[in-house]
């Protein structure tokens, strides 16, 4: 038998790595270090500059790493569907459940079960979309809109029914058509003599050394538990999908669900696995948003569904890469609730340095014409910076979803997608 299964994954295997991601390289963990180093060296320099203490402020990234959160597990439950090749447009919905059935339990029986409701609220939502588009092979995109609307109706209506009910104990415990009542706290982290530590450091004013503790401190001070389970689930998915036969089998149901059932694989049962788990992740990730303002809130998700599938798009359906966007676009939520238009105005330092680090990189490599306009845009937006002391408030308030934008403009040129994503499938197709 064991015999039979590393066949069947060695086959598996080869068919995969033949059709590769184009020839490019992977960033080694030097590569990455170097990165971090230098992004550091740039946010020190632009908060020496600007004199913003929030740009590498430990307040700014423990907001940064909240919001990164349920965006980061929405991006990675659609990395677990779209690898198995189904779309899943699905999860704001998928949040909308997880975070109404947190609430709703959450208020009778404390935040941990707030967070095993939310899991199952989502997994529903997730076997709804399986049955669609698996079962009964419904265009995805059509299931998943039509899931995020059902969803929106449905928490709307159970809000009302359930704690906006006059009379009702919920109504009694503070809850409303549009609000659960009161969740009690979740437990969080703090390491003891570290966090004081970075703190006193930062407050030094040293040059990197200071913003480094900054950031650093953000890591070991109130964070919560759903913090350090959400890192386990991403480490735990790369393993899961990348170094195992069962993660080989359902990269091979959306990569050639025809070769992987000519193997021997459930083709149709891998799907569904793929999918519910997208769901239970974007449920959790529902709960958490619940969770951590202590209840549920009508609209609470506020479109991080979207924004998470832009981080796996981002991060091309690697989990890794899924952390990277959840991160960046946690920071510019961060950023717009936390420091506004001076702090956004700052950061437009760090545009600067990127585009003209880009542009050297790109006259390095001889593509002249590119390296001139990223050059240009590099100068624009320093003009822009030299002329202004803050930024408009509608400006501020888009600066999510217009980051969202650019990044996905900008990085859309290096992406391997799946390659049987939103095929429908039928058993049997091969023969």
């Amino acid at each position: 038998m064991s015999t039979n299964i590393s066949a069947l994954t060695g086959k598996i295997s080869g068919a995969l790595s033949s059709k590769g991601s184009g020839g490019r390289s992977r960033i080694s963990f030097p590569v990455v270090l170097l990165i971090l180093s230098g992004a550091l060296i740039v946010l020190s320099t632009v908060r020496v500059i600007s004199g913003d203490i929030n740009v590498t402020g430990t307040g700014m990234y423990v907001a940064a790493l909240g919001w990164a959160v349920p965006i980061g597990l929405a991006g990675l439950g659609g990395l677990w569907s779209e690898r198995a090749g189904v779309i899943n447009i699905g999860l704001e919905g998928m949040m909308m459940l997880g975070a109404f059935c947190a609430g709703w339990i959450g208020w009778q029986y404390g935040p941990w079960a707030a967070v095993a409701a939310g899991i199952l609220g989502g997994a529903l939502g997730g076997l709804l979309h399986a049955v669609a588009t698996v079962g009964f092979g419904v265009d995805h995109i059509v299931s998943g809109v039509a899931i995020n609307i059902l969803a929106l109706g449905t928490v709307q209506f159970l809000s009302k029914l359930w704690f906006g009910a006059e009379g009702s104990e919920a109504a009694q415990a503070g809850g409303n058509d549009k609000q659960s009542p009161r969740i009690d706290d979740m437990p969080t982290i703090t390491v003891p003599g570290l966090s004081d530590w970075l703190g006193t450091l930062a407050s030094k004013d040293w040059f990197l050394l200071s913003d480094t503790a900054g950031i650093l401190r953000a890591l070991v001070t109130n964070m919560s538990w759903l913090t350090v389970l959400t890192v386990l689930l991403f480490v735990g998915s790369y393993f899961v999908l990348w170094r195992s036969a069962f993660g080989l089998r359902l990269r091979a149901s959306g990569e050639s669900p025809v070769s992987a059932e000519s193997l021997g694989v459930n083709v149709y049962a891998y799907k569904y696995y793929a999918v519910v788990m997208s769901g239970a992740l974007a449920g959790l990730g529902g709960a958490f948003l619940a969770v951590g303002v202590h209840f549920y809130q009508d609209g609470q998700t506020g479109g991080r569904g979207y924004i998470g599938l832009a981080s796996m798009i981002f991060g091309n359906w690697r989990p890794g890469g899924v952390a990277m966007g959840a991160g960046l676009f946690g920071f510019m939520d961060a950023l717009q609730l936390r420091g506004g238009g001076s702090t956004l105005h700052a950061v437009l330092l760090v545009a600067v340095f990127l585009m003209a680090a880009l542009a050297i990189w790109k006259l390095w490599q001889g593509r002249r014409a590119i390296a001139a306009l990223n050059a240009g845009i590099a100068i624009g937006l320093l003009i822009w910076y030299l002329g202004t002391d803050t930024l408009p408030k509608e400006l501020v308030e888009a600066s999510p979803y217009l980051t969202t934008l650019l990044v996905l403009t900008l990085f859309a040129q290096r992406l391997r997608v799946p390659k049987t994503i939103g095929v429908p499938y039928r058993k049997g197709e091969g023969k």
